[in-house]
């Protein structure tokens, strides 16, 4: 496995995150979910890809945030593989759409893998025809009103039908490549969101990871230019078949 150069406190990290202060749960602000620094030093040491994930999953506490740790890995994975190859202009955001969470639990992550910290925590609306409360149907076909799964880098902002919007280029063939033909892009809607708690389930998009209208320009603004947005589900079928994971 490919190794990283990474400061010996990321290495610490490993073993003394238990000491870290502990993040409350069950917040109800979309920002500032919550944030580490740590020491930098010109120590150096070799850190695969699975363990820098673990131990920024540990240090953020992002199990009490409520994002899976498979989540995690396999988004810091093909991050790392992506940006090896250049096809990632900003590596030191990574934003994770965790779709094995009901709609109605904020399941999109922001993350600063860098100074390790979590940039936004929020609400992400899965695609009409993907499932109710739940998105269990993916698919790449235009018309289809379904979210498309994998890994995404992020383009340029424009102003659309929903105000400030944002591009995505799928870089999977099967599963996310014709993103840009569907017009699958990062904008705001006033169906997902706290207003909405209490009904049966959230707003769908017609495919469209959409966040919530009053946090819209901060996610976009955030990720904007160059970025990795990776959408995950346990499903079999993309874990096998996804050409940046097994590439």
């Amino acid at each position: 496995m490919r190794k990283f150069y990474l400061p010996l406190s990321m290495l610490c990290l490993l073993a003394t995150f238990l000491l870290l202060p502990v993040v409350k749960a069950g917040s109800n602000k979309n920002l500032k979910a919550t944030s580490f620094r740590p020491e930098r030093t010109a120590i150096s040491t070799a850190l695969s890809a699975e363990a820098v994930a673990s131990s920024i999953y540990d240090s953020l506490n992002l199990d009490h945030l409520g994002l899976t740790k498979e989540a995690l890995l396999y988004a810091y994975e093909g991050q790392q593989k992506l940006e090896e190859k250049g096809e990632v202009g900003n590596p030191d955001i990574l934003t994770v759409c965790d779709f094995s969470q009901p709609s109605d639990q904020k399941r999109m992550y922001v993350i600063d893998v860098k100074n390790l910290k979590v940039l936004i925590h929020t609400y992400v609306a899965h695609g009409r025809n993907s499932g109710l409360e739940y998105a269990e149907r993916f698919s790449n076909r235009p018309e289809s009103l379904q979210s498309s799964l994998g890994f995404y880098v992020t383009k340029n902002t424009y102003f659309g039908k929903h105000g400030l919007s944002l591009r995505l280029e799928g870089l999977e063939k099967g599963f996310n490549d014709k993103a840009e033909a569907r017009a699958v892009v990062v904008h705001g809607a006033p169906y997902i969101g706290d207003q909405r708690l209490g009904s049966r389930y959230m707003g769908r998009s017609w495919g469209c990871p959409a966040v919530p209208q009053q946090i819209a320009s901060e996610v976009i603004n955030t990720i904007k230019n160059g970025t990795t947005l990776f959408i995950y589900h346990p499903s079999q079928k993309y874990l096998h078949g996804s050409t940046v994971l097994n590439g």
